[in-house]
């Protein structure tokens, strides 16, 4: 446990700071599921509807530190491709 009162406000800010982030990616892996179901469906497009909308939330999550930016663009470019193959 922090010894020092600056160590046990890192430590308070850390913990905050993964509950936030558990939250964020848990709404993201619905996002993306949803997606996959669509793409699956063979309802998918690229520029509309739950793609749209996973791509969106995965932007927002790397420009929020949830995850890496180039984690997420990976992502973003293979749902991206799976919602072209499909349509």
């Amino acid at each position: 446990m922090a010894a020092h009162k600056s160590a046990w406000k890192r430590y308070l800010q850390s913990e905050k700071r993964r509950l936030r982030n558990r939250s964020a990616r848990s709404a993201l892996k619905t996002q993306l599921k949803k997606a996959r179901t669509e793409i699956e469906t063979g309802t998918a497009s690229p520029v509309a509807g739950e793609v749209k909308n996973a791509v969106s939330a995965l932007q927002s999550a790397a420009s929020k530190g949830v995850m890496h930016k180039r984690t997420a663009a990976r992502r973003v470019s293979r749902l991206m491709k799976a919602a072209a193959k499909k349509a």
